[in-house]
């Protein structure tokens, strides 16, 4: 099962880094996590969603 964050960050290296920070334990590697999270999914907004299925 997907992250949930996995909605907002869409690139296949934001995904792997977000795979490394989130196997982090403690309060700061939480907050980094946090805020490698509102970043990157700034950063993606305008990116196509890659688990969308395309077609109708």
């Amino acid at each position: 099962m997907k992250p949930t964050a996995f909605r907002w960050i869409k690139s296949d290296c934001g995904r792997a880094k977000y795979a490394d920070l989130a196997g982090r334990r403690g309060a700061i590697a939480q907050l980094r996590l946090g805020w490698f999270i509102l970043f990157a999914a700034l950063r993606d907004w305008r990116l196509p969603d890659p688990d969308q299925t395309s077609g109708s």
